[in-house]
């Protein structure tokens, strides 16, 4: 009986995802903000929609600062003081949307992890005392809401001040975004095994959503990108109602949010399980591209300007590998920038210096998009900047045209 218990645990671990991340490390980081904090710092959580089309989900820098996940609160920090403001019970909302914690609960201090929670009632008078520490005022996009409350101040920005934190991951954080990582690489996993000509592209997305939510994963982190043929050349399509072809290549940029955490991963793959000569040629250049541009990071390089960029490695491999169809260099077909900062939006915003530091989460993500050939490739990972280049998190999943045509065959 122990044992079976003891299994049981294992499993339960194994299966749940990571830990959450830990009430005291959202403490150390209102700590940090508020170690140089010249002012008031005032961030508003989102409210509950109310329409039923979608969960709610939480405004991410709210979330990095508080930890916390119910509609409506509002955090406010001073040098010295930090505060949650939960609203009130409302018993006829509670019916629809379930019981909320307020303030004056018995259980407000552990579940916020804050000494101090209020009453939203009593967030203007708290603010106008706040007032009294600095002139600064500090909100999230200039915050309409604050000016009727502090006409005669200047309100700043506040996500300059907390991208700042958000740029190089904790510890924790990393190993949430492995954990959305290896559950997308399990949708993809799953796609590559239903995968057929004649399917279309939405049934392949229906598989990856059911193998996300599965895993425990609350939502997609993007619209799903399930692009074949010609529509693989248009970089965000998320249409996904054509029927796949036999000989087309279908680009799948698809990935999970899993404990408030994004991936971001793609792959390219024949619809028939063979590519094309012309088909493998280009893929491998792409291929090569990301290779390079991977190469390419370390700490204290610019992300996309400079020689030594991942950018400019990866336009230089297009460049010098492969031509058009009309004996032109391939680099103008990588439209968009290499990659892009990953964490609690799949998106995350970036590093104002543009410089890479270990501890960051990017996306490596080079491709061709070349319309007259009816075909896209794009081939992206998730890669953390180490102390001394690169660690690719999602480097289970298979890229090498052989090892794909491998997989996908039946």
């Amino acid at each position: 009986m122990v044992r079976m218990r003891a299994v049981a645990l294992f499993l339960f671990v194994c299966l749940s995802g990571p830990a959450a991340i830990a009430p005291a490390e959202f403490a150390a980081r209102r700590a940090a903000l508020q170690k140089d904090l010249d002012g008031t710092l005032v961030l508003f959580g989102h409210t509950d929609s109310g329409n039923g089309l979608a969960g709610f989900q939480q405004e991410p820098n709210f979330y990095y600062v508080s930890g916390w996940t119910e509609p409506g609160a509002i955090l406010l920090l001073t040098h010295s003081t930090a505060a949650l403001f939960l609203p009130a019970h409302d018993e006829k909302t509670e019916r629809y949307t379930g019981r909320h914690l307020a303030a004056d609960d018995p259980d407000a201090r552990a579940r916020t992890g804050f000494e101090t929670s209020l009453p939203l009632s009593r967030f203007e008078s708290e603010f106008a005392k706040a007032l009294e520490t600095g002139q600064a005022v500090y909100a999230l996009h200039n915050d309409a809401r604050l000016k009727a409350l502090a006409p005669m101040r200047n309100i700043q920005d506040a996500a300059t001040l907390i991208t700042a934190l958000r740029a190089k991951k904790s510890a924790s954080e990393i190993e949430a975004i492995q954990h959305a990582t290896d559950v997308s690489l399990e949708m993809h996993r799953a796609a590559w095994k239903r995968i057929a000509p004649g399917l279309y592209e939405y049934q392949l997305a229906a598989v990856m959503s059911q193998t996300m939510l599965d895993r425990g994963c609350e939502r997609w982190a993007y619209a799903p990108i399930v692009g074949s043929g010609p529509n693989g050349a248009t970089l965000h399509y998320d249409a996904n109602r054509s029927a796949m072809a036999a000989g087309d290549l279908v680009v799948m940029d698809v990935a999970a949010e899993c404990a408030s955490y994004a991936s971001d991963i793609t792959r390219t793959i024949p619809v028939n399980g063979h590519f094309t000569p012309r088909q493998r040629e280009l893929y491998e250049i792409v291929l090569g591209a990301q290779k390079a541009a991977i190469a390419a990071v370390k700490p204290g390089v610019s992300f996309w300007t400079g020689d030594e960029s991942p950018d400019a490695a990866a336009h230089k491999y297009l460049d010098t590998h492969g031509k058009d169809l009309h004996g032109q260099p391939l680099g103008k077909y990588l439209t968009h920038h290499i990659g892009h900062h990953v964490g609690l939006e799949v998106h995350d915003p970036p590093n104002p210096p543009d410089k890479l530091e270990e501890g960051m989460a990017i996306t490596i993500e080079p491709g061709l998009y070349i319309p007259e050939e009816r075909l896209g490739i794009r081939i992206e990972d998730v890669v953390l900047v180490t102390a001394t280049g690169a660690r690719v998190l999602s480097s289970a999943l298979p890229k090498e045209p052989d090892e794909l045509e491998k997989a996908l065959a039946r």
